[in-house]
């Protein structure tokens, strides 16, 4: 992202440094932008030199100065043995440039770019979601409920960055704390009356988006994932609950799957911590405890219905009771988790349930998200971002529900279910990203041959993995023979449609919207949507 001209030459070092800071040099100077990227420099940033899981940007401060920077900020309590620049040498060697000594280079560039942009959370409505599963369908059903509202509505995610009919790369679900606070900067100046962006653990744990106030912050769910970065679930857990405990404003309202078993924690958490300086709006398909609750669910091809239940405190209803059908082109249980979190914010806000029905009735499917690939053939299927053993779980039992086979839940859990349908098979292509939480693959091996007719295991996005080393690993939870191994991730998609029949349901999972397979540091264009409609096209003798 790039500030504008006019921006540029009004800020200095001055505006965007913490108070208590004590800076040698020249704090007049201008400042046309905050990296931490030596990458980026062109002529005149402030450079943050923050140390990362792969590198240090202590090792680029030189690098960044001789590109142009005119501002450098630098940890000052680093340990001698872990330090590759000294301090005193470049300060001296230097004296033209700003140096900025810190504590903690991440707090710091948090609260330099939201200075450096404004502080742009205080003029839109900023809304939060966090969560192993559900963020990019959520945030996409909360957008079209606030644009049949009348407003104009920013996006950030997993997919792109929206700003009204401008979209740009998403290089991470919530990228780091300049982009972020540009983003929301640019869509203040657009006109955006609300933002609604994904909130990721790991931006949480590296303060990307402090200093920016959230005035819903929503929890789905919290499963198995990034293990390989957060190490245990507690730290993961933990991670997820400053969205709520830090971040969430005075008077905001935090949206709480209580289903989950850590929804429930962290509502125990927010009544001892926030106590009655937040609003709590609870979700739920299994408890009528929950201020927000579906009943008579019923999925198909077209959709989802089910009936809403609704008892609490909202701007639209002071402690009212009321219940209504809802429609959602949405297909599956858990993305009835997912409606009844853009209800609940909806709500919170105060939009009308007739505005806010019809905005999940008219959502646009979301690319990548139980996405049809649908071009005259006798069989469903779908490409889905499912990419945890929840997740995919959640895939496998939607396709359960949808091909008729009338099995229940429970005893798919528990194993005691012939898997084989009167009504067709199910069959699932998937394989588990390289450089990951290994754990969750053994998982995702048991849980793909348990709930499907045959499991095609495949590569993901190895990365510096060797793809049979990966494949192992998924082999080690499966009990069964129903799984064929198939590298070659392009063959794969393409044997499991030359393998359905009638009415059977294909499943290609764990990339969804991505265009790229990533092996050895470079990636490749791959879509499995595209892959998927080649191969259908070619049995069904249909041209472009």
């Amino acid at each position: 992202m790039q500030m504008n001209d006019e921006v540029k030459a009004k800020v200095k070092v001055k505006d965007v440094l913490k108070e208590g800071f004590s800076v040698p040099g020249e704090i007049e100077k201008d400042i046309s932008m905050i990296v931490c990227d030596s990458r980026d420099v062109k002529g005149g940033e402030l450079f943050v030199a923050i140390k990362g899981e792969h590198f240090d940007g202590h090792d680029f401060i030189e690098d960044a100065i001789k590109k142009g920077a005119v501002a450098i900020v630098y940890e000052l309590q680093r340990k001698r043995d872990e330090r590759h620049w000294h301090d005193s040498l470049f300060i001296d060697k230097y004296p033209h440039i700003v140096w900025i000594g810190v504590e903690d280079c991440r707090d710091t560039i948090a609260a330099m770019s939201s200075k450096f942009y404004g502080s742009p959370s205080e003029e839109v409505t900023t809304i939060g979601i966090t969560g192993t599963n559900g963020k990019t369908t959520t945030s996409y059903l909360i957008k079209s409920v606030m644009e049949k509202w009348g407003h104009n509505v920013g996006l950030i995610g997993t997919i792109a960055y929206l700003i009204k009919d401008k979209a740009y790369y998403a290089s991470h679900t919530t990228p780091v704390a300049p982009v972020f606070q540009s983003l929301l900067r640019e869509m203040a100046n657009e006109g955006c009356s609300h933002v609604v962006a994904e909130v990721s653990s790991h931006s949480l744990s590296q303060r990307r988006v402090y200093y920016t106030g959230f005035k819903i912050a929503v929890f789905t769910n919290l499963t198995r994932e990034h293990l390989d970065f957060h190490k245990t679930m507690e730290n993961y857990f933990m991670a997820k609950t400053r969205l709520f405990t830090d971040l969430l404003s005075e008077g905001g309202t935090a949206i709480v799957n209580i289903d989950n078993p850590y929804g429930v924690t962290l509502v125990d958490i927010l009544k001892r911590q926030r106590g009655n300086e937040i609003k709590i709006l609870t979700l739920s398909i299994e408890s009528n405890e929950a201020n927000l609750v579906a009943s008579n669910i019923k999925t198909t091809y077209k959709g989802t219905t089910f009936k809403v239940r609704f008892k609490g405190q909202t701007p639209v209803e002071q402690f009212g009771l009321f219940e209504e059908e809802i429609f959602s082109p949405l297909i599956g249980i858990f993305n009835v988790y997912n409606i009844l979190s853009a209800i609940s914010a909806s709500l919170s806000l105060g939009i009308p349930i007739k505005t806010i029905k019809s905005g999940i009735a008219t959502a646009e499917l979301i690319k990548g998200r139980f996405e049809k690939v649908d071009l005259g053939q006798d069989f469903l299927a779908i490409v889905d971002y499912a990419h945890t053993d929840d997740a995919l779980k959640g895939l496998l039992l939607t396709a359960h529900q949808l091909i008729g086979c009338h099995r229940l839940d429970k005893k798919l859990d528990n194993g005691m279910v012939d898997r084989r349908g009167k009504d067709g098979k199910i069959i699932i292509v998937f394989g588990c990203g390289g450089n990951r939480d290994k754990g969750k693959r053994s998982k995702m091996g048991e849980i793909a041959t348990r709930l499907s007719d045959l499991a095609i295991i495949t590569t993901d996005n190895p990365r510096d993995e060797l793809p049979d080393e990966i494949i192992r690993d998924i082999e080690v939870g499966i009990e069964g023979d129903n799984y064929i191994v198939v590298p070659d991730r392009s063959v794969a998609i393409n044997m499991a449609v030359e393998l359905a029949s009638d009415n059977d349901i294909v499943l290609v999972a764990g990339k969804g919207h991505e265009d790229y397979q990533e092996i050895k540091g470079i990636r490749y264009n791959f879509s499995d949507r595209e892959v998927l409609e080649d191969a259908v096209r070619r049995r069904t003798k249909k041209s472009p």
